[in-house]
């Protein structure tokens, strides 16, 4: 029995990584379009997909590749088998397949169009089609290829009609002349409910950079190894001085977006109402984490300092997502990626003007992780929590210091937000935590004392 393209897909999507619907029943898969790019034997197709589950209808998109001999390296990515044209083939996640994927780098080199699928090179970019691609396995809610030591392709599964904002910000920092952005080389795009919607997005791989988490638990590690008593900045892995130089990175980044974006502010009334979405958020969360009970008037507290500020407040483009896993540094700089907000969120959100100070209590909260997120199951974590805060409290100061000698604004009031900012993304956190990892629990609980 040939099981049809649909119903190979509805059984396979559930089990990717990037997909959102995961303990809910598909209802229905339906194909939205289907685009062929290359022809032939193997052939590529570029299909949008429409899951629905309940009321919730979703898009994902979806590279398959048509065989009718798969390999036996690509056999980890089959989806199936199905009739086509009259023979059977099998069918398989393209991107695993560097004989497709090279078609995609074609495709921006030379702005081609397949039948609403618009390929597109940045302007001034030249792109070797030459370079045979890999996939990268980390993330979640994407897929990102790297091609050769030159370029990493992130195409979006989860699709939102509209433009996303990382293109929108990449291209302008790049073209403001940006340090802190990796170069953009191209992006792919078509047209979802009369929008152009952005699908994926090519910039420059950044192959010999370290990420800011893996330097930060380096130097966690570090510390905790050394004798006790020993001072944060004796040990032999001090991140003290990159998390300043971040700091800096940070408020030259959030000057360089206000100027390439619109400005604005937040009146006292509009103050008033996001701090009320913030208690809401802790009733809510006390209501399902009982143990945050005990700490909630610390958030309380805060929150009532900020509804009685009496100035309005300056917003603009900001990260939306910002710490320490999406920072890289180079041999020159820290370079920011990934500035696309919560994927989960709707696109007029993630592009929504907001302080900055969201992006400084994002990456607050993130040093407190590196700090603390060792001791979990750690047999001497009692013993080292004292590490952990003296850690935590050396490089969140040293990053506040380079974000002030940047320009970033930190004083007066200033204070009052960045706190109900930071224990706002605590409480998101106590949630995410008692769901997901509950021996991460003590991390956020932290954040109350």
């Amino acid at each position: 029995m040939t099981t049809s393209l649909q119903g190979l897909l509805a059984g396979w999507i559930t089990g990717q990584r990037w997909f959102a619907g995961k303990g809910r029943t598909i209802d229905d898969l339906s194909i939205e379009s289907e685009i062929e790019v290359a022809a032939g034997d193997p052939a590529l197709l570029h299909l949008i997909v429409c899951v629905r589950q309940g009321e919730r209808r979703t898009r994902y998109q979806i590279p398959v590749g048509l065989r009718e001999h798969l390999p036996d390296r690509l056999d980890h990515v089959r989806i199936g088998t199905c009739r086509r044209d009259g023979r059977e083939v099998g069918v398989y996640d393209a991107l695993h397949d560097s004989a497709l994927t090279g078609h995609l780098l074609e495709g921006m080199a030379g702005d081609r169009r397949f039948d609403g699928l618009g390929f597109h090179r940045t302007h001034g970019a030249e792109i070797d089609t030459s370079l045979r691609s890999l996939v990268l396995t980390a993330e979640q809610s994407n897929t990102s290829l790297v091609y050769g030591d030159k370029y990493i392709f992130k195409l979006f599964r989860q699709l939102n009609p509209g433009v996303n904002p990382e293109l929108e910000i990449i291209t302008a920092l790049a073209e403001a002349g940006s340090a802190h952005v990796a170069r953009p080389y191209g992006w792919i795009e078509t047209e979802l409910q009369g929008e152009p919607t952005t699908l994926a997005i090519m910039q420059e791989y950044l192959q010999n950079a370290n990420e800011g988490w893996s330097m930060a638990l380096t130097s966690v590690r570090d510390l905790y190894a050394c004798p006790e008593g020993m001072p944060a900045e004796d040990a032999g892995g001090d991140f003290a001085g990159e998390a300043q130089r971040l700091g800096l990175a940070t408020a030259q980044v959030h000057r360089e977006l206000a100027r390439a974006f619109p400005t604005g502010t937040i009146e006292p009334p509009e103050i008033k109402r996001m701090t009320e979405r913030f208690r809401r958020r802790l009733e809510k969360a006390v209501a399902e984490v009982p143990s945050l009970g005990e700490h909630a008037a610390v958030a309380a507290e805060a929150f009532d300092r900020l509804a009685d500020l009496g100035h309005e407040i300056p917003v603009q483009r900001v990260h939306g997502d910002y710490h320490l896993g999406q920072v890289m540094r180079t041999m020159t700089d820290w370079v920011v990626l990934d500035f696309e907000g919560e994927p989960g969120q709707p696109l007029a959100e993630r592009r929504a003007l907001d302080s900055p100070l969201r992006d400084v209590a994002g990456m607050l909260r993130s040093f407190d992780y590196a700090a603390r997120h060792l001791l979990a199951g750690h047999p001497n974590a009692d013993g080292l929590e004292s590490r952990a805060r003296e850690w935590s409290e050396r490089n969140r100061a040293a990053f506040l210091a380079g974000y002030s000698e940047g320009g970033g604004r930190i004083r007066g009031d200033d204070a009052v937000l960045l706190r109900a900012l930071e224990l706002s993304k605590a409480v998101y956190e106590v949630v995410y935590e008692s769901r997901n990892r509950p021996s991460w629990l003590p991390i956020p609980i932290a954040a109350f004392r």
